[in-house]
C-alpha cells in the first residue's frame, strides 16, 4: 500500500497532467476539479490492487475516462445546453466577436460529439488528436494494440464528421 507522503508526491508531480486533460475536455473549473479527484481517488485504488509501473499513463488514461464519463453525464442532464461557463477558450490571431461564438459553439458541439462516441474511441482521438500523443503511446495507456489505436481513431473522426454534419444540418433547419 502506498503512503500519504507517496502520493503527495505523484500529485505533486502528475497532478497539472491531469488537470489539463480534466480542464480541457469538460471545460470548466467545477468539473475538472471533481474529475481531478476522482482520478486520484480511482489511482490510489488501483494501486491497492498492486504495482503501478507508469503513473502519468495511469492518470491520463483515468482522466480522460472520467472526464468523457462526465461529458455524457452533462448531456443527459441538458441536451444541447450551452453554457458559457463551460466553452473552451480558442485563441485566435485577431478573433471578433462573431469568430470567438463561432469557436465556442464549435468546442461545445465536439465535447457533445465526442461523449456520444464508444469510451475507447473518444480517448483514443483525445490523447492523439488533442493531446498529441503517439500511436505507441496510446496504445500502452489504453492497453491494446498499436494498430487498434489507428482503427478507433479513424472510426472516431468518422462518427464526429458524421455527429457534426448533423448537428449543423439541424440547426439550420432550426433557424
Amino acid at each position: 500500500m502506498t503512503s500519504v507522503t507517496d502520493w503527495q508526491s505523484i500529485v505533486s508531480e502528475h497532478g497539472k497532467l491531469v488537470w489539463r486533460i480534466s480542464y480541457r475536455l469538460l471545460g470548466n473549473d467545477a468539473d475538472a476539479a471533481d474529475c481531478f479527484q476522482e482520478t486520484f481517488i480511482s489511482a490510489m485504488k488501483t494501486a491497492q490492487n498492486g504495482r503501478v509501473r507508469n503513473f502519468a499513463a495511469l492518470l491520463s488514461h483515468i482522466a480522460s475516462a472520467r472526464a468523457i464519463d462526465r461529458l455524457r453525464q452533462r448531456i443527459k442532464r441538458s441536451q444541447w445546453q450551452v453554457h458559457s461557463d463551460s466553452l473552451l477558450d480558442v485563441e485566435s490571431l485577431d478573433p471578433g466577436p462573431a469568430q470567438q461564438v463561432e469557436s465556442q459553439e464549435l468546442a461545445e458541439n465536439l465535447r457533445i460529439a465526442l461523449a456520444k462516441l464508444p469510451s475507447k474511441e473518444a480517448e483514443a482521438f483525445y490523447l492523439k488528436c488533442l493531446e498529441g500523443f503517439s500511436y505507441r503511446q496510446i496504445a500502452r495507456q489504453l492497453g491494446i494494440k498499436k494498430s487498434a489505436v489507428g482503427v478507433y481513431v479513424h472510426r472516431a473522426k468518422q462518427k464526429l464528421r458524421q455527429i457534426l454534419q448533423e448537428n449543423e444540418t439541424r440547426f439550420n433547419y432550426e433557424e
